[in-house]
């Protein structure tokens, strides 16, 4: 059986936490912040985490 290689792409956006959660960055974060109001740019700033049926392909991903 040979070894699932990391999706280095997935690697850098995704972190694996010492519980074993996967953080992730929220979208919409980029740019156009001017019209954005404060709360919300706060709430993009906070890290989300991966679940459900995504959290699955993406530990896949990861090789975890």
């Amino acid at each position: 059986m040979p070894k699932i290689k990391t999706h280095k792409g997935t690697a850098k956006r995704i972190k694996l936490t010492s519980t074993g959660k996967l953080m992730r960055r929220r979208a919409f974060g980029g740019h156009f912040l001017s019209k954005k109001s404060k709360s919300r740019k706060r709430a993009i700033n906070t890290s989300a985490t991966v679940t459900g049926s995504m959290a699955r392909n993406v530990r896949r991903a990861l090789g975890v």
